[in-house]
């Protein structure tokens, strides 16, 4: 009767073992603890702990309670990478971080190759594609931020601001945000002559604030060609044209790209998309002509936008 007893209590303890596998575990904060050490510890990233907590920085405090791994209830999603591929667009695609797509692969490098196959997904949950056409409700999910539903929508932060009376980025768990229809950028195509006038100023030193030839900072290199191209734009920063510009998702040579945590947190700088992977800016030495690969760029790369 005993053996029973010891029998039965073990099966009980594994079947509540299994059932609880495909639940989110969680850890309360110790003294002295920090996301990297956590993250170390349960063998994740640090942007997995801030995506699965909801968490808009790094700080924590002892006896907070925190989910350290994702429910896997499901196989994790594949994709297969495609000639011209790079992380962050991989990732802009999915919803998912550069740093997750390194973790769940296993890369220690943001190198990728055409036929390799990557996880895009930690399993359990699916990300639901965006309807193609009409309006449509969106039920914000723990991690998210208006510039990731904005990627998944393909519109600007501004029209979701707009669309739903938002007078900040705030957004929460469980709220439903109003997605009026999908484009395909604004409603300017690029002018045909941007590249071309772009690239007369490669050379050009850099100087802040600047926007003519005697020096451009990258927001003033886009003022100034643009209005060489013939559209005409106002003068502002680059988190301005970011919010005044419209992602797309087949770019074309004219189109704007923007980066992230450069200088400073957030979008901090853009540039002008010449086609082939390559973009034009104004950087720290002045105009250049930059691969969206590069090991600096890439990881930065948020998107490509238009007027």
């Amino acid at each position: 009767m005993k053996k029973s007893i010891i029998a039965f209590t073990a099966a009980a303890l594994v079947s509540t073992m299994a059932a609880n596998s495909t639940e989110a575990a969680s850890y309360r904060v110790q003294s002295g603890d920090s996301l990297s050490v956590i993250a170390y510890k349960y063998d994740t990233s640090v942007s997995n702990l801030k995506n699965w907590n909801n968490l808009s920085s790094d700080l924590i405090y002892v006896n907070q309670v925190l989910e350290v791994s994702a429910p896997s209830s499901s196989s994790a999603r594949t994709y297969t990478v495609q000639s011209g591929d790079y992380l962050s667009k991989i990732g802009a695609r999915y919803d998912v971080y550069v740093a997750e797509l390194k973790s769940w692969n296993n890369l220690k490098s943001d190198v990728i190759y055409p036929g390799q196959t990557l996880i895009v997904s930690s399993g359990g949950t699916t990300t639901t594609p965006p309807p193609s056409t009409g309006s449509s409700t969106y039920t914000v999910q723990s991690g998210d931020t208006l510039s990731h539903i904005a990627i998944r929508y393909d519109v600007s932060v501004s029209s979701i601001k707009s669309w739903n009376g938002l007078s900040s980025d705030t957004i929460y768990v469980g709220q439903k945000l109003s997605i009026n229809g999908t484009s395909d950028g604004g409603t300017q195509t690029p002018s045909s002559n941007v590249v071309d006038i772009a690239k007369k100023y490669v050379g050009t030193p850099y100087a802040w604030g600047g926007t003519s030839p005697s020096g451009f900072d990258c927001s003033g290199f886009i003022y100034y060609v643009f209005n060489q191209a013939g559209q005409s734009i106002a003068r502002t920063n680059t988190e301005g044209y970011y919010s005044k510009s419209s992602f797309v998702s087949s770019p074309k040579a004219g189109d704007l790209v923007f980066f992230e945590n450069t200088y400073k947190a957030g979008i901090s700088h853009m540039g002008i998309y010449v086609g082939n992977g390559e973009f034009i800016h104004a950087s720290d030495s002045g105009v250049v002509v930059s691969k969206l690969s590069n090991t600096y760029w890439n990881p930065k790369f948020v998107g490509y936008k238009r007027f």
